[in-house]
């Protein structure tokens, strides 16, 4: 184990990948010598050269399609986005070609692509630069959508995505590039898509949730924890796919379930996991689920406005106590 950042983990699991497969690429706006807008990628174009580390023009669109291509004809490139916002101009490359090539082609062919994204809020980035767009991807055949929270999770995840034969969303968060953090230095090292993580070991309730939300349902689990409130955290890691074998142990044990994300609720992954525990753990509630969100609003700027319509610490303390 070493201790490492979130953003150095990210780097060494592109380097780890790119020194074991030559078909390993990245790309995106000033990924090469700058080392990314978040620093992910520093170093990988002093190893790899501008072959496999290539800047691009801000045109999402065009570099990710351009991933699609690469992908199905034998590359396995890595795309990185400077923020997720811009991901709706590259939406059709994503949801119209890569999702749904391996399935027109009979599975002929396979799109192996990691799409990487910064996202989120709590940074004072305004509403085009705060935005989470995991709900919109999630429901889309075909694509993976991975969300991890911390440096170990975040190198173990990248790798599993980069050696999957489908495209992946892998979103991270603004808020943890600089978290520091044990990470296994073995190149074995790979996190399974599709699992999710106790993050802590509880009796009374459930917290289901995913990315920087994971950080803030652990500090209201210790403040509620000298109440005497024992509180269990899910840490669902991948939300496509989803396990909810994890979820629905964890409410058969806890009995109570609050729902917990950064983002806006309507139509989206919390709205999921409520209904797959309403449709297949409704007898073991004894409370009513709640969910915690964004209000509805876009992002706002100033920082007491930002953080009156994003999720906080005493939100999640406050819904707790009035379930219990």
């Amino acid at each position: 184990m070493s201790i490492k950042s979130y953003s150095e983990s990210i780097r060494d699991a592109m380097a780890e990948e790119m020194r074991r497969n030559n078909k390993v690429v990245l790309w995106g706006l000033d990924v090469g010598a700058y080392g990314g807008a978040f620093g992910a990628s520093r170093g990988l174009y002093e190893e790899f050269g501008a072959e496999r580390v290539i800047d691009m023009p801000i045109s999402e669109a065009g570099y990710v399609g351009l991933a699609v291509g690469a992908a199905a004809t034998g590359l396995r490139p890595i795309v990185e986005l400077q923020f997720s916002d811009w991901i709706t101009i590259a939406s059709d490359q994503l949801v119209n070609q890569a999702a749904k090539m391996r399935y027109m082609f009979g599975g002929s062919l396979s799109i192996p692509m990691v799409l990487r994204a910064p996202v989120g809020g709590y940074i004072c980035a305004a509403a085009q630069h705060s935005q989470m767009f995991e709900s919109w991807f999630a429901f889309v055949p075909g694509l993976k959508v991975v969300l991890p929270s911390t440096p170990s999770d975040a190198k173990g995840l990248l790798k599993a995505s980069i050696r999957d034969d489908n495209p992946v969303i892998f979103f991270e968060h603004k808020k943890l590039y600089e978290m520091q953090g044990e990470v296994p230095e073995r190149e074995d090292f790979t996190v399974p898509l599709g699992k999710a993580d106790v993050k802590r070991q509880g009796t009374d309730i459930t917290i289901v949730t995913y990315s920087y939300m994971v950080h803030k349902a652990l500090e209201a689990a210790d403040i509620l924890e000298k109440e005497g409130i024992s509180v269990e955290v899910i840490d669902l890691r991948t939300i496509k796919p989803i396990d909810e074998e994890a979820i629905l142990n964890s409410v058969k044990k806890t009995n109570r379930l609050l729902a917990l994300q950064e983002t806006w609720l309507t139509c989206s992954v919390m709205s999921e996991v409520v209904s797959i525990v309403s449709e297949k753990a409704f007898d073991y509630l004894d409370a009513p689920i709640r969910r915690i969100g964004a209000k509805d609003a876009p992002v706002p700027f100033n920082p007491i406005l930002e953080n009156y319509v994003l999720p906080q610490v005493q939100d999640i303390v406050i819904t707790i106590r009035e379930m219990l």
